[in-house]
């Protein structure tokens, strides 16, 4: 019998256990001959992860406690491990160095005379089984910005590291043409992101095995080349944008450049980690690509994009082989992510590995998005995915409007994805709706629409989200008196200044933010060499511009929040750093706005503990019942201050 409770107290089987649940995120799936590879998150060992084979016996394991298969290029990290020769060769948190595993793991990079002081990612394969090649960031003293990058090659055999060149400030890993004559590589240099513009180089590797002059042959400003593979030892094939929209295309040696589908649909993304795939070569002109989170075939041929239509409806990162079999993690909205295995040629859909679906909650108890374009300023439109509240066991009162929570996406470039959310369903379940929102510069939309948040970052990202949730009120889907925003990283720049900015919001939760955007710069000393001058872009130069970044800043402040608001902070954290939410923080204090400071310890960029992730969403859950006035039972009341 279904139970009438107001929104926000309806009692769910989605506890924050199940969001935090361990062993369910695998990663970085890569194909080497016969075997599958993935790394595999591991929550409950301190957010570690670990390196995981796939071959005849089925997944194995390789890594156990003590090992922690990541790295800090970029502080995002690249691609962590590559398989040369049948052997694995991996990046350990710990120490940056890089290993071998034979048996146990064997250090083949010489241990940094400070800790994180070198660093290595975006692990490939070189020219033979001795060697792998990769990018090595070098710190250059005590500044956080003052990095060094160089394209390296390391011996298997641990008789060193050998420096293959450099060209830009930035780049990724060198891959070798098949006959090993070439190398190719995407560069690129501040103040440009890459997703503002990349150029795509190609050497001669020279007989000492060091590369010789570059030529860039695709790529430049005002176009970014995302991913690049060779199709042979005289083209390469990559996803840049030349018209504006992510396409493959195929590039000669001598700098032709040949879109091969072209169409005003996004086939890449941003480059936030080195080494991601948005396509993989099948072969006979054929590709597996990713378009809209589906999995889609490239005909060169034809000129067509064709969606495939399969049980997993989202794709990520695909490895291919000319076989016609892509791998990938799959997910859906009511499938949690896996290793999957399609075979082209017969339609066989494999799951090896990832969710149990008999560990996930009754689908009854998850949300169903639904996708929605709301009217913005100038005739743009803002997409969204609304998740109204949905639990079988309940319904709220007549005439009740639930509570609901904007989820801003971080980035700023970036998009939110219909992916399956526990961390929804969390609140869904209990009768909070949830409206992810991809404000003006969220990518999947083409250049132009990435381009909208230029000069505009705290304006046009807090507008839309506004927008959004104005409209989801005036249309009597949600309750206008109880909205709040939510957000990490750059989301939580957006979260903190929206409720400095507008009065739409009752209150918000702010997680591992940027609230000072002179600190975030390299003259203020609390950012990172990736991002030290992505601000530039979104808000304008800091000199020139200084008012500018002072008024949208939220620190300082405090008084014009419109309502009460929860923070949390990885203590660890090198990218949105801590000391920036300790001053927010204790300007909240005797402010007489009700507040809570959660700091984690041992947490970096985004929470990665099974402890961590179960008590910040319970704490939230507590948060927005007691600024909407409802009891979620069963969870620890959070104590707020004044």
């Amino acid at each position: 019998m279904v139970k009438i409770v107001s929104y926000g107290s309806w009692v769910s089987p989605v506890a924050a256990a199940a969001v935090a649940r361990p062993g369910t995120s695998p990663n970085w799936v890569r194909r080497f001959g016969e075997q599958v590879w993935w790394t595999l998150a591991k929550p409950e060992e301190g957010g570690r992860s670990t390196l995981v084979r796939h071959g005849a016996g089925g997944p194995e394991e390789l890594l156990g406690p003590g090992w922690n298969v990541r790295n800090r290029v970029h502080e995002y990290g690249g691609q962590p491990y590559t398989v040369v020769g049948g052997r694995a060769v991996f990046t350990n948190w710990d120490d940056q160095r890089v290993y071998l595993l034979d048996g146990e793991p064997v250090p083949l990079t010489p241990r940094p005379e400070r800790p994180q002081g070198v660093r290595y990612g975006d692990l490939g394969p070189g020219r033979d089984d001795g060697e792998v090649w990769a990018v090595r960031e070098s710190a250059v003293g005590e500044d956080p910005v003052r990095v060094a990058r160089d394209l390296v090659a390391i011996a298997l055999d641990g008789s060193g590291v050998r420096v293959l060149g450099a060209s830009h400030h930035f780049m990724t890993t060198p891959k070798p043409s098949p006959d090993g004559r070439f190398a190719a590589w995407l560069g690129w240099d501040h103040p440009a992101m890459p997703w503002d513009g990349t150029e795509l180089c190609v050497a001669h590797v020279l007989p000492d095995g060091a590369l010789g002059p570059h030529k860039v042959v695709a790529g430049g400003p005002g176009e970014a080349v995302c991913q690049v593979e060779w199709e042979g030892p005289d083209a390469l094939l990559a996803l840049t944008d030349p018209d504006g929209w992510w396409n493959l295309h195929r590039v000669s040696l001598d700098g032709t450049v040949t879109a091969l589908a072209p169409g005003e649909h996004e086939i890449g993304g941003p480059m936030w980690q080195l080494g991601r795939r948005w396509f993989g070569v099948l072969g006979r002109g054929r590709f597996a690509v990713v378009r809209a989170g589906g999995l889609a075939v490239l005909d060169e041929r034809s000129g067509t994009v064709t969606d495939v239509e399969t049980d997993v409806p989202l794709w990520s990162d695909p490895d291919t082989g000319t076989d016609g079999v892509v791998l990938a993690v799959g997910s859906g909205p009511r499938q949690g992510q896996s290793v999957v295995r399609l075979d082209l040629s017969t339609g066989e859909l494999a799951t090896l590995a990832g969710e149990d679906d008999e560990h996930l909650p009754d689908p009854a108890y998850l949300p169903e998005p639904v996708r929605r374009a709301f009217p913005g300023p100038g005739g743009r439109s803002i997409p969204a995915t609304v998740y109204a509240p949905s639990n079988p066991d309940f319904a709220a009162p007549d005439g009740e409007l639930p509570p609901y929570v904007v989820q801003v996406h971080g980035g700023p470039t970036g998009a939110c994805s219909s992916a399956l959310d526990l961390g929804f369903a969390y609140f869904t379940s209990r009768g909070i709706g949830v409206v992810a929102v991809d404000y003006g510069g969220s990518t999947g939309y083409g250049r132009a629409y990435r381009e909208v948040l230029n000069g505009q970052w705290g304006v046009v990202d807090v507008d839309d989200c506004a927008t959004v949730a104005a409209a989801l009120a005036a249309e009597g889907v949600a309750d206008p008196a109880r909205l709040a925003i939510r957000g990490g990283s750059a989301g939580g720049w957006t979260a903190a200044a929206s409720l400095v900015g507008v009065d739409t919001y009752a209150c918000g939760t702010v997680q591992f933010p940027i609230l000072d955007l002179h600190g975030w710069t390299a003259a203020g000393g609390e950012v990172h060499d990736f991002e030290s001058r992505y601000t530039e872009g979104l808000v304008g130069d800091p000199v020139e511009h200084a008012d500018r970044y002072r008024q949208r800043s939220p620190m300082g402040k405090v008084d014009r929040l419109s309502g009460p608001v929860l923070l949390m902070q990885g203590a660890e954290d090198r990218i949105c750093p801590p000391e920036q939410a300790d001053r927010f923080a204790a300007a909240l204090a005797g402010s007489g706005i009700a507040h809570a400071y959660l700091r984690f310890d041992g947490e970096q960029h985004g929470f990665r503990r099974f402890a961590t992730i179960v008590a910040a969403y319970e704490a939230e859950l507590s948060f927005y019942g007691q600024v909407f006035g409802f009891t979620p039972p069963g969870v620890p009341v959070l104590e707020l201050s004044r």
